[in-house]
Order: structure tokens, then C-alpha cells, then sequence
């Protein structure tokens, strides 16, 4: 794509190319001050500029998503330790044989016990997967439905969101942060919208920037956290209202006991309508179908 001009100006772009190829001798040339500013990896990654680094966050992903015409999105939330049914099969057998070995190891005690509840949860990741197929399948078929699957672009549920949209033909976004552990793009995510994020916050923003809804799995800190989160800015009227589904009634249920916070009246009865439990995929799609209005549209949105 050719960079825009302004006016007669070189382009920025035009003058860093310009820079790498003189090859000052002089020490002043050679001096990390001598950089451009924006070609300065060392400068851009200091403490003082960590404004700007935020603003860089922000944009970056906006730019790409505009050019890719992207409008309306579903976030789909959920465990990354969560694998297909295939995975937590092989983990399972491969733990019962350890067992077998040496039955009274507590170690292999824990990892079976573990390994049977990946196996019962793995059904979660059928479920988003399927839901994924069905947002996917039914705007691929529409000219009004332009909703895009969106995750946290890692393994577990969120792989399973990204494969379902792939496995309807359609496009599907990954938002990516950098953690020591977990995190890996997954191989699903349309590549053009694969995303990374330093800063948590900025992330968060990106998932609701666009969202028409929210549709959260069984998950630990980060899918709780994003869940309350978006709670609290509905709650609050930060932002608009829109369908929240909780996937899991059993394990909701078990995790959070919403009543007790009303009878303990921290929260209003009324916010217990915020958000909505079921059980399977073909329920979340049908609690979304009846509570989004399409065609979708952010005409009147602003990301500032």
C-alpha cells in the first residue's frame, strides 16, 4: 500500500528509509541520539514513554480492523486449560497408566483426578466451537449480519471459538497478550487480525470496542475477570447494555452464587438480569439470536 503524503512533506516512512541507508563515520552519527525518534526501539521502550506505547496499543489494532471492515463482534471467554475431547482423552489414559505404575504416588493421584475433569470439561470446547460455527455460519449466509467471532487468540476455549468460525468459512479475531506461560497464538485466528497486547487494559478495551455480545465459558482468573469487568461497566452505564451468556449453569452456579451478593444487598435483584445462564451452544445461539438487534451497525459509535 503507498504510504500517503502530506502535502510536499517526505512521508515518515520515506525518511527512515533515507536514514538506514546513510552510513555516517562521525561519532555523533553513530550516537543512539542520532536515531529518528520513531525508529528508536530503545527510546520507544523507555518508562517515560509509556503513554505513548498505550496510544500505540490502542490504534494499531483499530487501524487494521477498520481496514479489514470489521464492525460488529461476539466475544467468546473461557478457560485456556480447557482442550478438544481428543487431547484430554490421551491426557487421561496417559495419567491412568501412570497410576497403574506405582498406585500409592500421590503426585499421579492428583493427576488423574485432574485429568478426569478435563475430560468432563472438555465437552466446553465442542460447545464453542459449535457456537463459533454458528455466528459465523449465519453472517456468512446474510448481508446485514457482519458479526465477527473475537477471543483472547490463545489455546483451550479460545482456540475452540477461532476454529469453529474457520470451520464456517468466515473470519474470526485473536487478541493476544504476552505471558509467561499459556499464551500462544492459536493456529485458527484469521492471520490478518491476529493481535498482541503488552497492556491487559488496552486488550480489554478491543474486546468491547465492537462487541454486540458476550459469551463466557467455565475459566479461571482471566475469564472471571473480564466477565466482572464488563458486568461493572453495565452496571455502572460506562457502556452500553448488551446480552451477556454465561455457558455452564452448573458450574456458574457453583462459582459464583449471584443471590447471596443480593441478599447480602451489595447488588440490585435487577442485575441479576444482566447477564443469563445455559447449558449448551445451540442455547447461547438462540439467547443471542433473540437479543441482537441485525443488522448490526456502529455508525453511531466512536472509539475516543
Amino acid at each position: 500500500m503507498k504510504k500517503k503524503r502530506y502535502g510536499l512533506f517526505p512521508s515518515s516512512a520515506e525518511d527512515a528509509q533515507r536514514a538506514s541507508r546513510q552510513k555516517g563515520e562521525t561519532p555523533a552519527a553513530k550516537s543512539p541520539s542520532f536515531r529518528l525518534a520513531y525508529t528508536d526501539e530503545g527510546f520507544l521502550l523507555r518508562p517515560e514513554l509509556r503513554p505513548v506505547r498505550l496510544q500505540l496499543e490502542l490504534l494499531k489494532p483499530e487501524l487494521l480492523q477498520q481496514e479489514q471492515g470489521i464492525e460488529d463482534t461476539i466475544a467468546i471467554f473461557g478457560s485456556a486449560r480447557i482442550s478438544d475431547p481428543l487431547l484430554a482423552g490421551r491426557e487421561l489414559e496417559a495419567a491412568k497408566r501412570a497410576v497403574a505404575e506405582q498406585p500409592q504416588d500421590q503426585e499421579r493421584q492428583v493427576r488423574l483426578r485432574r485429568a478426569e475433569r478435563m475430560v468432563a470439561n472438555s465437552r466446553y470446547y465442542e460447545e464453542a466451537r459449535r457456537l463459533a460455527f454458528l455466528i459465523t455460519g449465519h453472517c456468512q449466509q446474510g448481508e446485514n449480519c457482519r458479526l465477527v467471532v473475537v477471543t483472547g487468540g490463545g489455546p483451550g476455549i479460545m482456540e475452540a471459538a477461532n476454529r469453529g468460525a474457520q470451520e464456517a468459512g468466515g473470519k474470526s479475531i485473536g487478541l493476544n497478550i504476552v505471558l509467561p506461560f499459556e499464551q500462544n497464538a492459536n493456529p485458527y485466528i484469521t492471520p490478518e487480525l491476529s493481535f498482541q497486547f503488552h497492556y491487559f487494559a488496552i486488550r480489554k478495551m478491543h474486546f468491547l470496542i465492537r462487541t454486540r455480545a458476550m459469551v463466557a465459558f467455565p475459566g479461571g482468573f482471566g475469564t472471571l475477570d473480564e466477565l466482572f469487568e464488563t458486568l461493572t461497566l453495565i452496571q455502572t452505564k460506562k457502556i452500553e447494555a448488551f446480552p451477556i451468556v454465561l455457558v455452564g449453569r452448573e458450574f456458574w452456579q457453583k462459582v459464583v452464587d449471584f443471590s447471596v451478593l443480593v441478599e447480602e444487598g451489595v447488588i440490585s435483584l435487577a442485575d441479576l438480569d444482566l447477564f443469563c445462564l445455559v447449558d449448551s451452544a445451540d442455547e447461547a445461539w438462540a439467547e443471542l439470536q433473540q437479543k441482537i438487534d441485525f443488522p448490526a451497525s456502529l455508525e453511531n459509535r466512536s472509539l475516543f
